[in-house]
C-alpha cells in the first residue's frame, strides 16, 4: 500500500470521527447502533440490501433504547 493511500485513510478517519464530537450521547449511541445494526443484517442476509437496511433499523432502534433515560 503507497504512502498516499495510507495517508488518505488516516485523514479519512480523522473526518469520521471528528464528526461525532457535537452529538449528543443519545445520537452517537444511535449511529452506533445503526452501523453495527446495519454491518449484521448484512453478514446475516449475504450481502442483501433489505436486510443491511433493516438491520441498521433495528441497530438505531436498540441504540435509542439503550440511551433513553430509566426514571
Amino acid at each position: 500500500m503507497s504512502a498516499a493511500i495510507k495517508a488518505g485513510i488516516v485523514v479519512a478517519a480523522m473526518l469520521v470521527l471528528g464528526g461525532c464530537a457535537g452529538m449528543s450521547n443519545r445520537d452517537q449511541n444511535i449511529v452506533g447502533g445503526a452501523a453495527i445494526g446495519g454491518v449484521a443484517g448484512a453478514v446475516l442476509t449475504g450481502g442483501s440490501p433489505l436486510g443491511t437496511v433493516g438491520g441498521a433499523a433495528v441497530g438505531g432502534v436498540i441504540g435509542n433504547e439503550v440511551s433513553k433515560d430509566r426514571r
